[in-house]
């Protein structure tokens, strides 16, 4: 099992906590980033949205492309999954700005590829933004030119979307035959798209049978197109306490849900926006990514007997959050990793 988390972007994950103590500045995500490779996480995925998510559109947040950069060279192990959207960015243009900073980090960068969901969003940054299948027809042809470009010289193109004539890539990245492409969606189209194009598929938070299940549908695509198989990720939020009762009173706090809280709006509009499998409760509104749905509070025996089981269904990274997070990524590591990394070491 790898361990990676969402870099807190937009200082804090709780929709219905005010302060976090996790600031959304740089001196605060260097910080937390640099610790992380040192106590055993292996992947940190940065967020790419121009507005606070979480804690309304009036809240810094930080740009994920120059803080990727930014890390890139001041750490040294840890993967730097970025997330980026097709419609906000060319694909050659993007694919050149990523071998630049893959070499920075020396092949330590991925790609998180998100169809965007925020109309808000598109509207004031001047964005088209187009219905849930046309962007995924957009995204299908942006990812054969960051193909292209990235493993050819004089490539060239020609779709709906997105043209290049003879283009020239120099130099490639560092990660080879190319960086590695993770992305997530439960509609049909996603599905397709991510099977055919991508190296892994990351989940929102489920149950590990519920994600068995989805696990076992992508293998089945994949296995369509005579690929290598696919890698397999899912988001959860962890609460981890001495006791479970302590957990519980924590799970408590965190979904105390208010609705005039400021993300709610937003939170509406991803709704409208994406084709999800399941209904949404408000206790996933407190918080993201349906991160609640994994399972993982209690004790650290409690969480990791849960991390054992998403491992044997065929999951090989979980995607965390944590409140806050740099305190609660040390604990975390100290009574979880290092527990779960000596169970599961081979004799």
């Amino acid at each position: 099992m790898r361990y990676g988390y969402w870099l807190p972007v937009f200082g804090g994950w709780l929709r219905n906590v005010e302060n976090e103590n996790m600031q959304a500045t740089w001196a605060y995500v260097k910080r937390l980033t640099q610790r992380s490779e040192q106590i055993g996480f292996d992947v940190t995925l940065i967020a790419e949205l121009n507005l606070n998510d979480i804690k309304g559109v009036e809240a810094d947040s930080l740009d994920a492309w120059s803080t990727a950069a930014a890390l890139a060279a001041v750490t040294e192990r840890i993967e730097l999954m970025v997330a980026v959207r097709p419609t906000f960015h060319s694909p050659a243009l993007l694919a050149k700005q990523a071998a630049n900073i893959d070499h920075i980090s020396n092949g330590r960068l991925t790609l998180n590829v998100v169809s965007s969901w925020w109309a808000d969003e598109a509207r004031k940054y001047g964005v088209a933004f187009e219905q849930h299948d046309d962007r995924y027809a957009r995204t299908s042809e942006w990812l054969d030119v960051l193909d292209g470009v990235w493993k050819q010289d004089h490539f060239s193109f020609s779709g709906k979307y997105y043209r290049v004539e003879d283009n020239v890539l120099a130099p490639k990245p560092v990660a080879q035959p190319r960086p590695t492409l993770y992305a997530g969606g439960e509609s049909p189209a996603a599905k397709e798209l991510i099977a055919q194009k991508c190296e892994a598929y990351l989940m929102h938070g489920d149950p590990p049978e519920r994600v068995r299940a989805k696990i076992e549908d992508m293998r089945e695509r994949r296995s369509r197109h005579s690929l290598p198989p696919l890698r397999f990720g899912v988001a959860g939020y962890a609460i981890v306490r001495e006791t479970e009762r302590e957990a519980q009173d924590e799970l408590r706090r965190i979904t105390d849900v208010r609705q005039s809280a400021a993300g709610y709006a937003n939170y509406q509009q991803w709704l409208a926006g994406t084709q999800l499998e399941q209904r949404v409760s408000l206790e996933d509104y407190s918080v993201s990514n349906r991160g609640l749905r994994s399972g993982l509070v209690g004790t650290p025996e409690q969480v990791s007997e849960r991390l054992a089981q998403f491992e044997a269904v065929g999951v090989d990274l979980v995607l965390l959050q944590f409140s806050p997070q740099l305190e609660e990524m040390e604990r975390f590591a100290e009574t979880v990793i290092r527990r779960h990394s000596s169970v599961t070491a081979p004799a």
